[in-house]
């Protein structure tokens, strides 16, 4: 667990809920599963596969105190320590990390330059990124690198309230629609993210700037992936693979 909290220096950031280990089940790692979120599905196949820890961006604890063990919850806490799997979770520090992050995958699906700037505080952090186009990119090229980042066939939910030539545009995955007025602020006219609230469309049309939300899971897969990548270069002898649970959402 060292490794992880050390290279996302965890430490570094309040959250929603903690970051690192949440539940101990093993003492010793030799497969790992990473995921985007720790639900019932990635559970049940991470015992199959015979994983002894699983690594999500989505944990099981939110908020400052343990919740009521009931439920889902403790369906899927009875399914860890039937199966000896300790469960890690990193939030915000794998949104944020600048090679193994969320935002750096999406930026790099989506071809964004790779020089890249920080902008939209979260918890004290800045999240999301932008960059600048030398050549300026269509408005239709855009949504159609966010349109390959959706996955199943479901089509990304597209306000193009922006200019048709994009010059800098904005990113930050997950449920970030309310960083839309940062990224006007940052002068982006385009902002890309996974998951919009109700309000966003006509928040986008008044600030004169395209919006695009390609998918919460689908704009989160690229920090897990990244992660049982570095882990296995790591740690020589550790299986570590990313399992997949699509989400419409």
């Amino acid at each position: 667990m060292q490794f992880l909290d050390d290279t996302l220096e965890a430490h570094r950031f309040a959250d929603y809920g903690p970051n690192g280990l949440q539940v101990e089940a093993c003492d010793e790692v030799a497969r790992v599963v990473t995921g985007v979120s720790a639900s019932q599905a990635l559970l049940d196949r991470a015992a199959e596969l015979g994983a002894d820890l699983v690594v999500v961006h989505h944990g099981l604890l939110w908020g400052a105190a343990v919740p009521r063990v009931t439920g889902l919850v403790a369906r899927r806490l009875r399914t860890l320590f039937a199966h000896e799997i300790s469960l890690a979770a990193y939030h915000l520090p794998l949104d944020r990390h600048p090679r193994l992050g969320n935002n750096a995958g999406l930026g790099d699906a989506l071809g964004l330059p790779v020089e890249r700037h920080a902008f939209g505080e979260v918890k004290g952090q800045a999240i999301g990124l932008y960059a600048d186009f030398a050549t300026p990119l269509a408005s239709s090229e855009l949504i159609a690198r966010a349109t390959l980042v959706r996955r199943g066939g479901v089509l990304p939910f597209v306000f193009a309230h922006g200019p048709a030539e994009l010059r800098r545009v904005g990113i930050c995955t997950g449920a970030a629609s309310d960083l839309l007025e940062d990224a006007a602020r940052a002068g982006c006219d385009a902002f890309v993210t996974g998951e919009l609230a109700e309000r966003a469309g006509e928040v986008a049309r008044e600030l004169g700037v395209t919006l695009i939300a390609a998918g919460h899971g689908d704009t989160e897969v690229f920090g897990p992936m990244r992660l049982a990548a570095a882990l296995a270069e790591a740690f020589p002898g550790l299986v570590a693979e990313f399992v997949d649970v699509p989400t419409p959402l």
